[in-house]
């Protein structure tokens, strides 16, 4: 499996990509270094206390009050119990402490923080009240998840908590080591800010894009390629510090010799097009129609142009396959988070409606946030969950229309570029 990280810079703009055998599989921009809120840290302020929704909203210097459930403010091990105090113990008006955004506004709703804090490293992250120690799932081998638990155990002191990472396969005791005890310093010198710091201030910024990426996405042997001198500079020194030895997949690519955009030369831009589109093509010729709601995505399976050759229900399977894959790498590509609802074509074997399932669930397995494939409804249509900390790539890439605000319609009439009513 052939691997190529792409990242394009243009002033303040930064664009990556992932491509796998040369299928975009990943998508990321930041137009602002300093845009990204999930993982920062704020000292807040409770503004106001509901105990008939166990929530507080919590001042942290934005324009909107960011929400803390009592989930949040718990304990871990205490917020798994089902008997909880209500929130008015716990929280009070004017009531300071340390939050971290673990959701950034979307749409109406106010950022969402939280009081269980996590630093992410190369190999591990380190939760500094969890008290347990946690594997990856994506970790396959039972022997190799033994013996980084073990290891964990070791390294974590009492009242610690430390997950360790899918990339911290194989990885020595020393490196896990070294990846703790930095981020311990980093929680001591938040402690510290976090004292110091007045109200609705920001305590510690969670890392760029740029960091973000090579830190979460980078894998050993991985082609990297980098369109601008100064993050070219800034991608070196990142692999010195987080994959050592590994400079030399690194690679300069010079715009004005290859006279095309780097990912234009690698077919980007195409697909990133067609993948953003209402209709989507398979490559049998059926087709995905895709709809984003405020509740829910919505995902329509149709044969198309394909018409099989050994009988309907044999069509009709080959094609839901193909969807049900291109489906887990456009949740990926779109970053679509929330519920998913996907309304494959109907299938008369029940033997065939559990592989297109097993196949969406084994497509899954190589996101990074969280994807659950929950079943088969009534009504026959497959639900989906996925994790959602961001801002869709989606509603930054392509705006809503002013014309038409996002319906795609218009009244009867009405002119090319009159605002919507």
């Amino acid at each position: 499996m052939n691997k190529v990280m792409l990242v394009h810079g243009d002033g303040a703009m930064l664009q990556t990509a992932v491509l796998q055998d040369g299928r975009a599989v990943e998508f990321f921009m930041e137009s602002d270094p300093q845009s990204g809120l999930v993982g920062n840290l704020y000292k807040g302020r409770i503004v106001n206390v509901l105990p008939g929704m166990q929530a507080a909203f919590v001042d942290i210097g934005l324009a909107k009050n960011a929400f803390l459930y009592i989930d949040e403010l718990l304990h871990p091990a205490a917020a798994k119990q089902g008997d909880k105090p209500s929130i008015s113990e716990l929280a009070r008006p004017g009531q300071e402490l340390l939050v971290q955004v673990i959701k950034e506004p979307i749409g109406g709703k106010g950022a969402r923080v939280t009081t269980h804090y996590s630093l992410p490293g190369r190999w591990l992250v380190y939760m500094p009240g969890a008290d347990y120690v946690g594997v990856s799932k994506k970790i396959a081998s039972e022997s190799e998840r033994g013996r980084l638990r073990g290891i964990g155990e070791g390294l974590r002191r009492s009242g610690e908590g430390v997950i360790l990472r899918t990339v911290a396969a194989g990885e020595s005791e020393r490196s896990l080591q070294g990846d703790l005890a930095q981020l311990r310093r980093q929680w001591e010198e938040v402690e510290r800010r976090g004292r110091e710091a007045r109200p609705a201030e920001p305590v510690m910024l969670e890392a760029g894009l740029m960091r973000r990426v090579f830190r979460d996405t980078y894998s050993s042997g991985m082609e990297v390629l980098v369109d601008d001198p100064i993050r070219f500079a800034e991608a070196r020194q990142l692999l010195r510090e987080l994959a050592p030895g590994s400079e030399r997949q690194l690679r300069l690519y010079d715009r004005e010799l290859e006279r095309k955009t780097l990912f234009d030369r690698y077919g980007v831009t195409a697909q990133l097009q067609a993948a953003f589109a209402a209709r989507v093509w398979l490559p049998s010729g059926g087709y995905l129609v895709w709809e984003q709601t405020e509740a829910l995505t919505v995902v329509d399976v149709n044969t198309g142009k394909f018409t099989g050759t050994s009988g309907l229900e044999d069509t009709v399977f080959h094609t839901n396959m193909e969807a049900a894959q291109e489906i887990s790498r456009l949740l990926r590509l779109r970053d679509v988070g929330g519920i998913v609802v996907v309304d494959f074509i109907d299938m008369e074997e029940s033997a065939n409606r559990e592989r297109v399932r097993q196949e969406l669930e084994k497509a899954s397995r190589e996101d990074r946030s969280k994807c659950q494939i929950h079943g088969w409804t009534r009504l026959g249509l497959l639900e989906i969950t996925r994790r959602k900390a961001r801002r869709s790539v989606g509603a930054q890439l392509y705006p809503l229309c002013e014309c038409c605000g996002g319906s795609g319609r218009r009244a009867a009439g009405k002119r090319d570029g009159d605002p919507p009513k």
